[in-house]
């Protein structure tokens, strides 16, 4: 287990997020100058075309925060409590308490799941180490390691 791999792989991620997001906005704002004919069909398609516009662009803001938040991430530090910036062993799975991107592919085909100090599992690890236990959804989990 590699945290700075795993950090990588999530800015890596974020990054992806943002040139699409930006990919997708360029293509509407070309789509929405190449049709500037005053037709009512053309003012119900420009305005779908204006909300796909604003959609993006709020998941584009997003992305740009979720990178800022990465940015925080002392990759030398290290505390045996689960905190913002830690990977997390359990039992059952590999967590990366940072941003809210899912599920992260490692190189050597390990999973781990980038999560956000907001997501409700974090509430059960928050501040719990090595060899402690918390339950969520009814099932109860094993913390192995806090890296």
């Amino acid at each position: 287990m590699n945290k700075k791999e795993i950090y990588y792989k999530a800015v890596d991620a974020v990054n992806e997020r943002i040139e699409k997001y930006q990919k997708e906005m360029d293509m509407i704002k070309e789509s929405m100058d190449a049709n500037d004919i005053k037709t009512d069909y053309d003012e119900d398609n420009r305005g779908k075309l204006l909300g796909d516009f604003e959609q993006n662009a709020g998941y584009l803001d997003d992305s740009r925060q979720m990178k800022e938040t990465l940015s925080e991430i002392d990759l030398d530090h290290y505390s045996e409590r689960v905190s913002f910036g830690s990977v997390v062993e359990t039992n059952k799975n590999l967590y990366y308490i940072a941003v809210p991107i899912g599920e992260l592919h490692m190189e050597n085909g390990s999973k781990v799941y980038a999560i956000s100090t907001e997501a409700p599992i974090y509430q059960g690890l928050k501040g719990k180490k090595a060899g402690e236990s918390y339950t969520f959804n009814d099932q109860e989990f094993k913390i192995v390691g806090v890296h």
